[in-house]
């Protein structure tokens, strides 16, 4: 049996970056490299319904193994990366026996990992990680949950003698610009219940997400000749920057933690005539996330009010609503995960997500899906990193699941 790690180490290898400014499906025909060999293997575990469409999703079942009527349980892991950082030639490096100091992840460009910045890494004194070279993303967002649910699904295989019920696999393109369940057919995967195999650190259970929305500020300036500018001139890179001071300081990522929602600038591109800024807007609560998205309205109409005529313009697109009232009523789902956890020898931290999950959407879709860890911190970008036993106990949690819902549960439930 190839281990999880050894996995994770090839499916990085694939530069499978999504592109939001795309309109094709998936955004970037490279992560179809990735669900080519992600179909293969399944079809060579001897899976049933092993299926790529069009749209660059996989999908495949493991047969259930035992006479009870259990329910059909999902994993779902996404095979894009962000497209916030390179994930062109990663080159992961291996640490073993981590001395729980500052890590040097590229000496030459000087990029370090350091304690200072990332106290939580100390956590992982004496294990085993993965990290960057410091030149690129490493990828654990989400090919850590590909591994694992992998790995998971051919200890199964391997392992006749533990009864499951039908196991239901799904591999996502465009997750990480929010497009990743556009054309999954919940109706086709057929599982009663599934995970999303997409978490951060070790023990993360989560079933509460951000509402979030997307703005796409335009801008729109007059360019003369500066030696002729007074009284003509409308520089839109000026005009941006009222607009950028207009948003509250304290109400950004960096500042922000636990159920805070915020604004958050993610790209930025101008000239004196035209400049576009594009945020994302989040909160847990629909009534603030609604507050938000009319502020960013209304310092819109503050600006154009100024100038008397519309020099900028918002876009607000919703992306994706708060799992929590799809997944309440279904919440022994989160039970059989923290149970799986715990006889795994893993404490449960149920926390929010504060980002988004194929999930999230996909409950909205009639298939309610929580979210279970991968075990991988700083995603993202070129501080990310991962625990090799962490993704071991992932995939031990993932057999466990498998094993709980078929002892405990049945479709009568």
């Amino acid at each position: 049996m190839e281990s999880v790690v050894d996995k994770f180490l090839r499916y990085v290898k694939f530069d499978t970056s999504s592109d939001e400014e795309s309109n094709t499906v998936p955004s970037t025909l490279k992560q179809l490299k990735l669900a080519g060999q992600l179909s293969k293997e399944l079809s060579n575990l001897k899976l049933k319904n092993v299926s790529l469409d069009k749209n660059g999703y996989v999908t495949a079942v493991l047969p259930a193994n035992t006479e009870k009527a259990v329910p059909a349980v999902g994993f779902i892991a996404h095979m894009d990366t962000s497209p916030e950082t390179s994930g062109k030639n990663v080159n992961p490096r291996i640490i073993e026996d981590y001395d729980g100091g500052d890590i040097v992840l590229n000496e030459q460009k000087n990029i370090v990992l350091s304690v200072k910045d990332f106290p939580e890494i100390t956590n992982y004194r004496g294990k085993t990680l993965i990290t960057t070279d410091g030149t690129t993303l490493l990828g654990a967002d989400d090919k850590a949950g590909i591994a694992e649910i992998m790995a998971a699904v051919e200890y199964l295989v391997q392992h006749p003698e533990i009864k499951h019920g039908d196991i239901k696999i799904g591999f996502t393109p465009d997750e990480e610009i929010g497009r990743g369940p556009d054309h999954f057919d919940v109706k086709k995967f057929n599982a009663e219940f599934a995970y999303t195999v997409d978490g951060g650190g070790i023990g993360e259970l989560e079933f509460e997400n951000f509402n979030a929305a997307s703005a796409k500020i335009t801008v729109y300036g007059r360019n003369v000749h500066p030696g002729e500018a007074k009284g003509k001139m409308i520089n839109s890179m000026l005009i941006a920057g009222e607009f950028m001071g207009m948003l509250p300081e304290s109400e950004i990522p960096a500042a922000t933690s636990g159920y805070d929602g915020f604004y958050h600038i993610v790209s930025m591109k101008g000239d004196v005539d035209r400049t576009t800024l594009n945020y994302i807007i989040r909160d847990f609560s629909q009534k603030k996330f609604e507050k938000r998205k009319n502020f960013i309205k209304n310092c819109v109409s503050k600006i154009n009010r100024k100038y008397d005529r519309e020099v900028i313009k918002a876009e607000v697109t919703e992306q994706y609503k708060n799992m929590k009232e799809k997944i309440e009523p279904v919440k022994y789902i989160v039970d059989i995960a923290s149970q799986a956890m715990r006889e795994s020898g893993v404490e449960p931290k149920i926390v929010p997500i504060r980002g988004g999950t194929d999930g999230a959407r996909l409950s909205f879709m009639g298939l309610p899906t929580p979210n279970i860890f991968t075990g991988g911190h700083n995603f993202h970008g070129k501080f990310e990193y991962i625990p090799t036993f962490a993704m071991e106990k992932a995939v031990q949690i993932i057999v466990k699941i498998a094993q709980i819902t078929e002892k405990n549960y049945s479709n009568s439930f």
